[in-house]
């Protein structure tokens, strides 16, 4: 694994900051596509396009396929297959991008927990800050959200820590080979479950009811938010502690409440400015208090 360092550089914080307003904008496009498809065969469409064709053109890493197996099952079947159902009916999409966000605490206490990673004392103040932006925004929340909502964004929230634990320990040198050969993992478990829980007829509906629209929102999933998203995300993780990239996804309601506002005509109270105000001034002392102590 390469020497791993506290602050990001500036191109890496920009190529964050990119993955960011991609996974943001994510969550009206997940809404769209909910629109016509059952959300689990809405996730297995999204990792079979991940994985082909490109399957048929990227060497496969040289790790276990058992390693593979872990990191698809845990991000496709575990965060987006919970995600999807909940993001359904039961959680608007602005709420639905902060709440997944907790995974930033998952990602820090399993990498605590498994590689004895110590957390600074500016990235303890940092994320307090961003907890109490979440503070804010979960206060207001009102009737945007039921209980197993919320209960299945946590575990999405869950799986997706447990997803960047295990690409960490895997440290792979082509993490788009990684993506795509694990996203073979995912596919198989969310189409079976779908059968299962939805049905085919839910699932031919879904295709018949499909417009061009829903096949874009498809194709945005398996390339920006899965290749170029994980992607970037997993390059990141394996060259910082998780200490100093996993806050950064508390950026991610930020863009996805603009996003909810601006196509979905969800509302924008002063609450939510203040809420993100207090998100970004975490983000910003976690990023940049490294760079002004080297420089003071």
């Amino acid at each position: 694994m390469p020497p791993q360092k506290s602050a990001l550089t500036i191109p890496h914080a920009l190529l964050t900051l990119a993955v960011m307003v991609v996974w943001g904008t994510n969550f009206v496009v997940i809404k769209i596509a909910l629109g016509h498809l059952p959300p689990l065969f809405f996730a297995t469409l999204r990792f079979f396009f991940v994985a082909f064709p490109l399957v048929f053109f990227l060497k496969r890493p040289n790790l276990p396929w058992s390693r593979l197996a872990a990191y698809g099952v845990l991000i496709g079947a575990g965060q987006f297959g919970f995600l999807f159902i909940a993001m359904k009916s039961q959680i608007s999409p602005g709420l639905a991008s902060l709440v997944v966000q907790v995974q930033a605490f998952f990602t820090i206490g399993l990498s605590m927990w498994f590689t004895g990673e110590k957390v600074r004392v500016f990235q303890w103040m940092a994320l307090a800050l961003a907890v109490l932006g979440l503070g804010v925004i979960l206060q207001h929340t009102g009737g945007d959200a039921t209980p197993l909502g919320l209960a299945l964004v946590v575990l999405a929230a869950l799986s997706w820590a447990g997803g960047n634990t295990v690409q960490r320990a895997d440290n792979p040198p082509n993490m788009l080979a990684y993506v795509v050969w694990a996203g073979l993992f995912a596919v198989p478990p969310l189409f079976v479950l779908s059968l299962v829980f939805e049905g085919w007829p839910a699932i031919t509906r879904g295709f018949e009811n499909a417009d061009m629209l829903t096949w874009a929102a498809v194709l945005y999933q398996s390339v920006a938010n899965t290749m170029f998203g994980y992607g970037s995300w997993g390059y990141l993780l394996s060259r910082y502690p998780a200490a100093t990239v996993s806050p950064t996804a508390l950026l991610v309601p930020v863009f996805g409440m603009a996003a909810s506002t601006w196509f979905l005509g969800e509302s924008l109270p002063a609450w939510k400015i203040v809420a993100a105000l207090l998100v970004m001034s975490g983000l910003t002392l976690n990023i940049f208090w490294p760079m002004l102590r080297r420089r003071v």
